[in-house]
């Protein structure tokens, strides 16, 4: 099924190594209408590797975006058609990523640069594919980052069928500092995202950058068309829990952490039985209590057991045992 008006109001950002499939489904049992967006995955990767490896997810994960990393338009093309046989909702192109390794594959936030390439792409994925294409990218780079420049970029990828554009409202340095630093180091702008909204009302924009809390992300509404939340979900993910009550007017009962926990465990047994170790998922779960009382003992517990052989649901009954009931 083809979600052709996805929830953006709130998402949570695509990160490296971090929003993986089981991931994922831990932040759906948090809340069920945020849109989720996988890892970046390069074209290459799912041209000559193991497509099920990089593609495959839970139906629970819904709405879900795939992230691609890649410039070349035929490439590009080639898998947003698979990310869209395998049932994602969005098809997201990567014009933001720092890091030497995407700068050396022409792809991420050095095709600022070249936003005729970067047309290119969206042009070959927008037409061959009915599921929305976006793209994610800075405010600038280096030296190349007038308000001029940035209108360029924005107009000509318009231009090629982008209507969604998520901004990471800092720019990025691509020599001199790490992916870390460039995360913390060049200075928020979020006037700039605003500025693009109020030049481009008819496509929509949504802010990445910063945001540590729902009330921050509330703040930029309704000026804007979605906030996106990144590392602040992952290392504090119970900040989510509100979020389908005042974001998308859902009165569902808002889960405990307990109960969260408890409904995850059938998935690890279901994917134990799949060959899938616990530590590939109990990873994911470990700020789970932030701020609670017993929540360092609720860490340890899963990082000193999940890892040994044999290691099963049991270690996270037995992990919450150490956090009183709230």
């Amino acid at each position: 099924m083809i979600l052709t008006n996805l929830p953006r109001t709130l998402s949570i950002a695509p990160m490296l190594d971090w929003t993986d499939r089981h991931e994922r489904y831990f932040l759906r049992l948090i809340s069920k209408h945020i849109l989720l967006y996988t890892e970046m995955i390069t074209t290459g990767a799912l041209l000559y590797g193991e497509q099920k490896r990089f593609l495959q997810f839970n139906a629970e994960e819904h709405p879900v975006a795939l992230q691609l990393g890649g410039s070349e338009p035929d490439a590009l093309r080639q898998c947003a058609i698979m990310g869209e046989d395998w049932g994602y909702d969005e098809i997201n192109l990567n014009v933001g990523c720092p890091s030497d390794r995407v700068l050396s594959g022409r792809f991420g936030a050095c095709l600022m640069a070249e936003p005729e390439l970067v047309a290119e792409g969206v042009a070959a994925m927008s037409d061959a594919v009915k599921v929305p294409v976006t793209v994610k990218t800075r405010i600038g780079i280096d030296h190349q980052d007038s308000y001029a420049q940035l209108y360029h970029f924005i107009q000509s990828v318009a231009g090629a069928g982008c209507k969604i554009f998520i901004i990471h409202a800092r720019k990025a340095w691509l020599k001199g500092l790490s992916p870390k630093q460039n995360r913390e180091v060049p200075p928020l702008r979020y006037e700039v995202v605003h500025q693009l909204k109020q030049d481009f009302p008819d496509l929509q924009f949504v802010l990445n950058g910063g945001i540590l809390s729902l009330e921050a992300a509330q703040a930029h509404l309704p000026a804007l068309d979605g906030v996106m939340i990144g590392r602040e979900a992952y290392q504090n993910p119970y900040m989510l829990a509100n979020a389908d009550k005042l974001f998308y007017g859902d009165d569902h009962p808002i889960p405990s952490r307990h109960e969260i926990i408890e409904a995850l465990i059938p998935y690890v047994e279901k994917m134990q039985a799949e060959d899938v170790y616990l530590k590939h998922i109990s990873r994911h779960i470990l700020g789970l209590f932030h701020g609670v009382p017993g929540a360092r003992r609720f860490r340890r517990y899963i990082s000193e057991h999940a890892h040994l052989a044999g290691a099963d649901a049991e270690v996270l009954r037995q992990a919450l045992a150490q956090v009183k009931v709230l």
